[in-house]
């Protein structure tokens, strides 16, 4: 059979009607620079890659999850100050959202997961209002979270640092620019501390925050690093959705 069954724009229709889909994952990343050695598709790249995988190793598991087509613009409103930053509202997510599980509930997938791959988008409020009107249970992951980066890499970073390019080294190193050309990924913080320490919260202006788009040193990133990482998050990952695959809908609590 051509294509992973487990990757929908992969997949034939002798794919999707051979199975049964347990468990649908959509891969939501951004469309925004990455300091100067990463692509803009970076965030989108990553979490369709880290849900493929994961979903390999459910599948492989007896689990029969389907990775959707990524959505590949996020909430980057602080971000059009960078050059061809593009931005989806979250009203905007939360409508696409709406129309995606509808979509699902109609073909009878009653499990999704949002494989969240953008620091700016936030989907729990969208969970909250669209859970009580459907019956396809959602959840979210922000990927880059799963596992305890602070294990793998020596300074993560925030966006386009040492976690990210390691990440991408690992899974795109063809779409990486020598690390010599990376900037710094210096970056500014809120003189106020309460927005320092997280007693406050408030988005950041990227173009006021850093100068090359980053905010981590990627300096020391390796794709061997990159590797070790995406291989614990997507087992984890991959075990959550084998569990999920199973799971009784009508009694999720103990």
């Amino acid at each position: 059979m051509s294509g992973r069954p487990w990757v929908l724009r992969e997949a034939a229709l002798a794919a999707t009607q051979a199975f049964h889909y347990e468990v649908a994952i959509l891969p939501w990343g951004a469309t925004e620079p990455h300091n100067l050695h990463l692509p803009f598709g970076t965030d989108t790249i990553q979490a369709e890659a880290v849900a493929a995988e994961a979903a390999r190793l459910a599948w492989e598991g007896g689990a029969r999850v389907v990775v959707l087509p990524a959505i590949p613009m996020g909430a980057n409103a602080q971000q059009l100050g960078t050059p061809l930053t593009l931005n989806l509202d979250p009203s905007t997510q939360a409508l696409v959202l709406e129309d995606v599980v509808s979509s699902l509930e109609h073909h009878g997938v009653r499990k999704l997961l949002i494989l969240n791959g953008h620091g700016g988008n936030d989907f729990r409020q969208m969970v909250r209002e669209l859970q009580a009107s459907t019956e396809v249970f959602m959840c979210v992951s922000n990927w880059w979270t799963v596992a305890p980066a602070a294990e793998y890499f020596e300074v993560p970073g925030d966006h386009a640092g040492e976690l990210e390019t390691s990440v991408m080294l690992h899974l795109a190193p063809e779409w990486v620019r020598p690390l010599e050309e990376a900037g710094p990924g210096n970056a500014r913080t809120f003189r106020m501390r309460a927005l320092r320490e997280g007693v406050a919260w408030a988005p950041r202006d990227w173009a006021e925050v850093t100068g090359d788009t980053g905010v981590g040193d990627p300096a020391a990133a390796t794709a061997e690093k990159g590797r070790r990482f995406v291989e614990v998050v997507a087992r984890t990952l991959a075990d959550f959705l084998t569990e999920l695959a199973s799971a009784d809908l009508d009694d999720l609590y103990e």
